[in-house]
């Protein structure tokens, strides 16, 4: 058994961790509520904007363009986002194990642009290429951002240098649940019902002034607004697994305090119990 000061030591410790999980949790809890705030006005447009494209491509035909069709490469961009930091439980692990546990992905293949430490820190560990590092995007995630980031991707994509892009991220569903996620944005992935609600009208989409050019303007904007929706859903997503983490780890800390001050109490009254004894057994011997 150990000794009182072991147990005193070790209390104290625990003590102290407690007190870093409580100011964590705390500030997690006041980073969550701005970032809720800004992913529930966010959510709308960027869904909207998805299943307007789809719906939009799916009513246009048989359309000869660039970011319609599979590029000539074999090599697939994966834009990858986490955080810069951990202890936010298994936020980060479940967003690699996307990648790493896609059938669709093998690592030969695969160019990572890596948005947070933490993901770039673990593919680079299991052998993905790292093609770009653009970490310092989710400390403050802004449109502009999501643009710049979203040209380097396509100008790589038009070039040949890559055939398809994907997008893996955290969605957003309410303070306790967020769904790893993992998107293809390119080519452009048209959903069944939406082929069907297609077929079944007569009338085609017109592009005015003309498809390509259209396509041009309309694809880099809406992968610009995935990229950013993605951003502003995985910094909300964060906040709320780092305070679900720390709430966890204060609980645990107040188990195992409470668990450490009944051990002390059993010594302690141990060690009095055996002193009473000895001056009992002491007395005793001298009368």
């Amino acid at each position: 058994m150990a000794s009182m000061r072991d147990i005193k030591r070790r209390k104290g410790s625990i003590q102290s961790t407690q007190q870093i999980t409580k100011a964590m949790k705390l500030v997690s809890t006041v980073k969550l509520q701005k970032a809720k705030n800004r992913a529930e006005q966010t959510n709308p447009y960027f869904n909207y904007m998805y299943r307007t494209v789809t719906s939009m491509l799916a009513k246009s035909g048989t359309i000869d363009h660039p970011y319609l069709r599979k590029g000539d490469s074999d090599k697939k961009a994966v834009v990858v986002i986490t955080s810069n930091r951990g202890l936010a439980g298994g936020y980060n692990s479940n967003v690699t194990k996307l990648v790493t546990g896609s059938g669709e992905l093998p690592r030969e293949d695969v160019e990572i642009y890596a948005i947070g430490n933490k993901g770039k820190e673990a593919l680079e560990r299991r052998g993905y290429h790292i093609k770009a590092d653009e970490s310092s995007i989710i400390e403050l995630p802004v449109y502009e951002d999501a643009a710049i980031l979203c040209n380097k991707v396509l100008e790589a994509y038009t070039a040949g240098e890559i055939g398809e892009i994907y997008l893996a991220y955290t969605h957003f569903k309410n303070t306790v649940s967020h769904e790893p996620k993992l998107l293809k944005l390119l080519p452009v992935e048209i959903d069944a019902k939406e082929i069907d609600r297609a077929s079944e009208s007569s009338v085609l989409m017109n592009y005015e002034p003309t498809e390509e050019e259209a396509l041009d303007m309309i694809i880099p904007k809406y992968i610009t607004s995935l990229f950013y929706g993605a951003l502003v859903e995985a910094v909300a997503s964060e906040n709320g697994a780092r305070m679900q983490a720390m709430d966890s780890a204060t609980s645990n800390a107040e188990e195992m305090i409470s668990d450490l001050t009944l051990k002390y109490n059993r010594a302690r009254q141990g060690s009095i119990t055996q002193e009473l004894t000895e001056i009992i057994a002491g007395a005793s011997a001298i009368s």
